[in-house]
């Protein structure tokens, strides 16, 4: 252990902080950030670490403060910038009806029959800039009226663009607890991007299975005239007004796409690149750009220009600095998690951890999959769970030599466990789609949620074979 400490006891002080952690946000009005703060500093005063920084032989700075100030700096510093342009480009995509124009296009994509598909792709893709509470809520008055147009029931509908809307949520950057995860893990955000897509498909198919083959059944129920949903019997769709919906003022298809198809189209191209080693010339150019600063900073001037030029000045810069307002709470989160996750990786914790858990039978890529799963049943909060995850197994995962990429997906996929009472999503998706009762409520959602999850560990477990 570094600067002589004891293994033993930075262990007691880390389960200590833990406990006070889960206790601050649970049972009382501290906020997860402050929580975190003051989590840290039992970890490292319970710990024995200094409580004014020192300077070690080697010259570095050890003490409680540095590891609080570097680890949230250094976390914040390689993902705020992109948490910034990310929520500014989603408010753009939520004022000027970019997301319903998405919507539209592939139920038309789909075509009849493939309603579920069509809202689940849907919401795959607006969530990636956009938080999943707020594209529900922009996204549901579709649900409803091709419930009302087709007589599918609008749980399975509904339903099916939650799921499409919270697994990208959970999954892929630069939403903005997947970023804080990267930052934390110090890992390549364009290849965990491209990772979490191509995970995240199976998940949403498992989910859309459920809302169409058990949900729409079980819970049939369409809005009437008034716009108030009626249960009844089960009937089979009709499709004569399915696509008879209102479209004017929408920004156009290619409109709305670019500035989500630009930056992931940089990103793939850096990737590409890096891994062939072709850095010179105009590649060098495109690595550039592809960095994940420049591309989605790219895709916001796009969003801007493109969708936002019938917006006034005044509008236009309202709605972006709206958007940044709903990020701060979560970038202080994320620094806050970057400050724990420094204090066991400055004392040595992880490595005496990682140490421990190699002489036993437990693989160590399972250690962040509980945690982040513990953390989401017990507080309900996704981002805080991913964050508090990555926290603290990270320093563990680099010490053990398990690939930080796979543990930054496992914190990811832990996050989307069971959704219930303790969690904002699960009110808003079931309040907006009129379920009442308790048990309905967690059939409706937290099975989903946890079928999400489900197939997540199964994709972790299968991929630790091969990274």
């Amino acid at each position: 252990m570094i600067g002589g400490l004891s293994g033993d006891r930075m262990l007691m002080g880390l389960a200590i902080g833990i406990i006070v952690l889960i206790f601050l946000v649970l049972k009382t009005k501290v906020q997860a950030f402050l929580a975190l703060i003051i989590s840290t500093i039992i970890v490292g005063v319970v710990g024995g670490m200094p409580l004014a920084n020192i300077t070690l032989d080697n010259g570095k700075t050890f003490g409680i403060i540095n590891s609080i100030t570097t680890g949230f700096g250094g976390t914040l510093g390689s993902i705020g910038i992109i948490i910034g342009f990310g929520v500014m480009m989603g408010q753009i995509f939520e004022v000027t009806g970019a997301a319903k124009r998405m919507a539209y296009t592939f139920l038309k994509l789909f075509g009849k029959k493939r309603e579920e598909e069509a809202l689940a792709l849907t919401g795959f893709l607006v969530s990636i800039p956009i938080f999943c509470d707020s594209g529900f809520v922009v996204l549901s008055p579709i649900a409803k009226a091709i419930s009302k147009a087709t007589k599918k029931s609008v749980i399975g509908l509904g339903v099916a663009l939650a799921a499409g809307l919270v697994i990208t949520h959970s999954m892929v950057p630069p939403t903005p607890g997947p970023l804080g995860v990267c930052g934390i893990f110090g890992v390549d955000v364009g290849k965990f991007i491209l990772m979490t897509i191509v995970l995240s498909i199976p998940m949403a198919i498992a989910c859309i299975a459920y809302a169409r083959l058990y949900l729409s059944k079980k819970y049939y129920q369409v809005p009437n005239e008034n716009g108030e949903f009626v249960s009844m019997p089960y009937q089979e769709p009709t499709y004569e007004n399915a696509f008879k919906m209102d479209e004017e003022g929408l920004p156009s298809t290619l409109q709305s796409f670019l500035p989500l198809i630009v930056p992931i189209v940089l990103i793939l191209i850096n990737t590409i690149a890096s891994a062939f080693g072709k850095t010179t010339g105009p590649m060098e150019i495109l690595i550039f750009l592809g960095q994940p600063i420049v591309a989605v900073g790219l895709g916001l001037l796009v969003a801007i220009f493109g969708l936002g030029r019938n917006l006034d000045r005044h509008t236009a810069l309202s709605e972006m600095e709206k958007g940044m307002m709903s990020a701060g709470i979560i970038m202080l989160v994320t620094g806050g998690g970057g400050a724990l996750g420094q204090i066991i990786k400055d004392s040595g914790l992880g490595i005496y951890i990682a140490e421990g858990l190699s002489q036993t039978a437990i693989p160590i890529i399972i250690l962040p999959l509980i945690i982040s799963t513990l953390m989401r049943f017990i507080q309900g909060s996704g981002t805080v769970a991913m964050t508090t995850a990555a926290s603290i197994s990270a320093p563990i995962i680099v010490a053990s030599g398990v690939s930080p990429l796979l543990g930054s997906i496992a914190c990811c996929v832990g996050s989307l466990f069971f959704g219930y009472f303790n969690d904002s999503y699960f009110w808003v998706v079931n309040r907006t789609l009129g379920v009442k009762e308790a048990k309905d409520q967690l059939i409706t959602w937290s099975v989903t949620s946890t079928i999400a999850w489900a197939v997540g560990v199964i994709e972790v477990l299968v991929l630790s074979f091969f990274m």
